[in-house]
């Protein structure tokens, strides 16, 4: 018997473009950010329509021992002193952990469990990120360029975006020319 070869889906490295494969492709414009930025007054001031970050994913299935795949390719910019980040979020089924890798750019990821500890973690190009399960993430672009990330997440794990209602315990500014995590104040 003669094996067949199939192509697996390729990834550029040092661009992360997917190619050969079918993707999925989301945009999250500023107008799709309410609430997630300190300045209200700077937010409204972008283009609603202007793209903070894009997502590529393999189309893949959302089953029990599926993955997914994909690579986030976030723009530089900031929202008043605040720079551009993903939405960020918990898993909805908390359990399921996500892997990280850095393609292009420069970055932090912001991780926090559910008691609200927070820390952050250095990306660039070839940095791994093991994001445990019960821990909520965000990618920030601190960096001139497109942020680029590659990730792998199980397909069950599931988005939720509403268990932040505070959002994180940490924001990244930059003040005085410099880049600091601020703790958030609430209440």
């Amino acid at each position: 018997m003669k094996p067949s070869f199939i192509q697996p889906p390729q990834l550029l490295w040092e661009s992360g473009a997917f190619s050969s494969t079918p993707l999925v492709q989301k945009s999250t414009c500023i107008q799709d950010l309410p609430d997630i930025f300190a300045d209200e007054r700077a937010w409204h001031a972008l283009p609603a329509d202007q793209v903070v970050y894009c997502v590529e994913m393999i189309d893949s299935s959302p089953a029990e021992g599926e993955f997914y795949t994909g690579v986030t390719h976030l723009n530089p910019g900031k929202v008043g002193n605040e720079f551009f980040m993903t939405r960020g979020h918990f898993h909805a089924r908390r359990e399921q952990g996500e892997v990280y890798f850095g393609l292009r750019g420069r970055g932090l990821l912001l991780l926090q469990n559910e008691a609200g500890e927070a820390r952050l973690e250095e990306v660039f190009p070839g940095s791994v990120h093991i994001i445990p399960g019960f821990t909520a993430h965000r990618l920030i672009n601190t960096g001139d360029e497109i942020l680029s990330a590659l990730a792998v997440w199980p397909g069950v794990a599931g988005h939720d975006y509403a268990a932040l209602p505070q959002g994180f315990a940490l924001r990244v500014v930059e003040e005085n020319g410099e880049i600091m995590g601020k703790e958030v104040q609430n209440g």
